[in-house]
């Protein structure tokens, strides 16, 4: 298997970072009924929370597999920097946006990630 490139690893590395960060967020009622308009259930949020740690999990895997042991945790965190931001400027103007586009970049990633490391 060939190493990712960096700009798939990037790619790959900035959504399932914005997608984790955005589960993660989405878990809480607030933010939840702030995008979709109404509460989520109790599965609605553990489900929500376990796929933000799963998908920020597989943007750390990536940046190690593409960038090093020294490298790539210092570049996975400016990733998770740049997707808390961009979720946080997103949120209040763009609710339903920032919700789409989350679910898009986990799919993404789940789907990059499959093809890059399976």
């Amino acid at each position: 298997m060939a190493p990712l490139s960096v700009a798939a690893a990037t790619a790959l590395g900035l959504a399932s970072s914005y997608a984790g960060m955005a589960g993660l967020c989405l878990a809480m009622d607030r933010h939840h009924e702030q995008v979709w308009g109404r509460d989520a259930s109790a599965l609605v949020r553990r489900l929500l929370r376990v796929a933000g740690v799963v998908l920020l999990a597989g943007g750390f895997a990536t940046c190690l597999g593409a960038w090093g042991g020294a490298i790539g945790p210092v570049v996975w965190v400016g990733f998770l920097s740049a997707g808390a931001l961009s979720l946080v400027l997103l949120l209040p103007y763009a609710p339903r946006f920032a919700g789409v586009l989350a679910a898009l970049a986990g799919a993404a990633s789940v789907v990059g990630g499959a093809l890059a490391f399976g």
